[in-house]
């Protein structure tokens, strides 16, 4: 990528999301400990031996946190996938079918809009027990709705676009009209969207896990992790500011991806 389409301040968020984007991918083959205890260490600060330092299992923060990495990603990754597939579909078929199809699908949406994401989100997971796969479910249960939203207005406008009309005309049918001439159209909004939904949901994973319904112990999330840290904040405050401090570059990173994305996909702010 040229120097002119990534900007000099995309720089560092880039180098960030690419090495959490590796200690995701890669973590399971690095010759980490994050479930080994050290009670000699337990509370143990940051070191140049261990980086940042250990907890109050004497077990080390910085193996703990690279799979934690790995939680919030996979996380993102499965629900950002089946939210982005479900809700483009549901937008577009609505819009595309209209009447009273599109009527009760709008209600549908209204329904899951009434309450707040996060707290159904929370409901959920507290319905369906603590585990990963029940975060995932949780979060997209609610997750596909933003897309859903956007696809359905998308398609309500360039379904009267001329080449769609002309494409109708000429006695193309839906399947290839859907294909060639409204899906790639979407893709940018789309593709915006869910850069910033990976914010949320590493947000949200971390809240859930924060409150008990993520990933269990010994399995390692950033929200466990500030959880566990917020009793010891006084006598090892690297427990909270570690993942605090990796929760809050990643999100802010991936927004600032997403702001510069939606300005270059948006051919009207373009020089």
């Amino acid at each position: 990528m040229s120097a002119h389409l990534l900007p000099p301040r995309l720089i560092f968020p880039m180098l960030l999301l690419a090495l959490w984007l590796l200690l995701a991918i890669f973590g399971t083959w690095l010759p980490l400990e994050p479930n080994h205890i050290e009670l000699p260490h337990i509370l143990a600060a940051p070191s140049l031996s261990q980086w940042l330092g250990y907890d109050e299992l004497g077990r080390p923060v910085l193996d703990r946190m690279i799979m934690g990495a790995q939680t919030s990603f996979l996380v993102a990754f499965w629900v950002i996938s089946v939210s982005l597939f479900v809700g483009t579909f549901i937008g577009v078929f609505s819009a595309w079918r209209g009447g009273v199809i599109d009527r009760i699908i709008v209600h549908i949406m209204d329904v899951f809009l009434a309450f707040p994401g996060i707290l159904l989100a929370i409901a959920l997971a507290g319905l369906l027990g603590p585990g990963i796969d029940n975060v995932v479910f949780a979060l997209s249960a609610v997750g596909w709705i933003g897309f859903a939203r956007l696809a359905r207005a998308q398609t309500l406008s360039l379904k009267q676009r001329e080449h769609v009309r002309a494409a109708l005309a000429i006695g193309a049918n839906e399947y290839r009209i859907l294909r060639y001439h409204l899906i790639p159209l979407l893709l940018a909004p789309l593709i915006v969207e869910a850069t910033f939904g990976v914010a949320g949901i590493v947000i949200a994973e971390a809240g859930l896990s924060f409150l008990g319904l993520g990933v269990q112990s010994p399995a390692a999330s950033w929200g466990s992790m500030l959880r566990d840290g917020t009793r010891y904040m006084l006598m090892a405050p690297h427990l909270v500011l570690a993942p605090g401090l990796a929760l809050m570059l990643v999100v802010l990173s991936v927004n600032l991806l997403g702001d510069w994305l939606r300005d270059w996909l948006d051919v009207k702010t373009r020089d």
